[in-house]
């Protein structure tokens, strides 16, 4: 089964479990129900926004976008961000309000439909979590490393399902005590809070690829060292290194290279340089301009003395 196939699986998967949380939810004056079904409407989108990526991401790149589409999901993903942060305001709003004149609860209808979302989401967290397994072994070593966009829809579903469990626990603890119907709106607060601390962690990290940040391990510095690990160079400058996606990342650098090299010799340590940092570093592009030790040299002597400055 191919990995939009499971994607579109798990999507329709989540569509049913929404629906019915929404309306089990309101007959049975659940806001804990309702609260998760805003969360799975969050992670609804987001899967979502992988399977657009996914698709997008067979499309070749064209004069006008010679790095392709990655971009597209990162705004998409961002603009998600922001709407989990405006229901999760909502959720809680609602939720404390109810804490202080809390309706009863039927516990019996919040067990049983939240038990069914938590299976669900399991099913749909294992669909995608045998795609991305599948996805990176057939890739083995390719430099693109893991897809991290399947990950993180796997993560969404394991976070509903978490979420699911925490509404089954409110649901038996009001059936066992008759009572106990503040626990209902708690996990609701609870359930908002949670998915709108990690809206905000998805916010940082679409900024940093928008703000062209490199991510971690991928600094210029970083870069730097590991070029200069290699046999004939002996120095870099110019580094620059920027990511296109969640696991799509370029650099440039201007390579200095020992002595006058011909040109098969500066090509062999080019290679290198270019292995070093796919390999070290996990970058999908690279680009080098190189320079030769002593004729860079030779050229700031000259133009000192000509007083034309660096």
């Amino acid at each position: 089964m191919t990995q939009q196939r499971r994607v579109t699986l798990a999507i329709g998967l989540n569509v049913v479990i929404i629906g019915v949380q929404i309306v089990f939810g309101i007959a049975a004056h659940s806001l804990g129900l309702i609260a998760d079904a805003g969360h799975n409407v969050g992670d609804g989108a987001a899967l979502v926004l992988s399977l657009v990526a996914l698709r997008l991401s067979t499309r070749r790149p064209d004069a006008q976008r010679s790095f392709g589409f990655h971009r597209s999901g990162v705004l998409a993903a961002q603009a998600n961000a922001i709407s989990i942060l405006v229901a999760g305001a909502l959720i809680v709003y609602e939720g404390v309000r109810r804490l202080g004149s809390t309706p009863s609860v039927d516990g019996s209808t919040v067990i049983v439909v939240a038990l069914v979302a938590m299976v669900s989401n399991g099913i749909a967290a294992k669909l995608l979590h045998e795609s991305h397994s599948h996805e990176s072994h057939g890739r083995g070593t390719h430099r693109h490393g893991p897809d991290l966009n399947m990950e993180s829809a796997f993560l969404h579903m394991i976070g509903d399902a978490a979420a699911s469990l925490g509404v089954v626990f409110a649901g038996v603890v009001i059936v066992a005590t008759h009572g106990n119907y503040w626990l209902d709106p708690a996990v609701s607060i609870a359930v908002a809070v949670l998915i709108s601390w990690r809206a905000i962690g998805l916010l940082r990290q679409t900024n940093r690829v928008l703000m062209e940040a490199s991510s971690a391990g991928r600094d210029a510095r970083t870069l730097a060292d590991v070029m200069m690990t290699v046999d004939g160079v002996s120095g870099v400058h110019d580094v620059h290194s920027w990511s296109l996606s969640g696991n799509l990342h370029a650099m440039s650098a201007h390579v200095v290279i020992d002595g006058h090299p011909s040109l098969d010799e500066a090509q062999a340590v080019v290679a290198h340089v270019r292995n070093a940092v796919m390999v070290g570093a996990n970058m999908s592009h690279a680009t080098f301009e190189l320079e030769c030790g002593d004729c860079v040299t030779h050229f700031e002597d000259c133009s000192l003395a000509e007083g034309h400055g660096h």
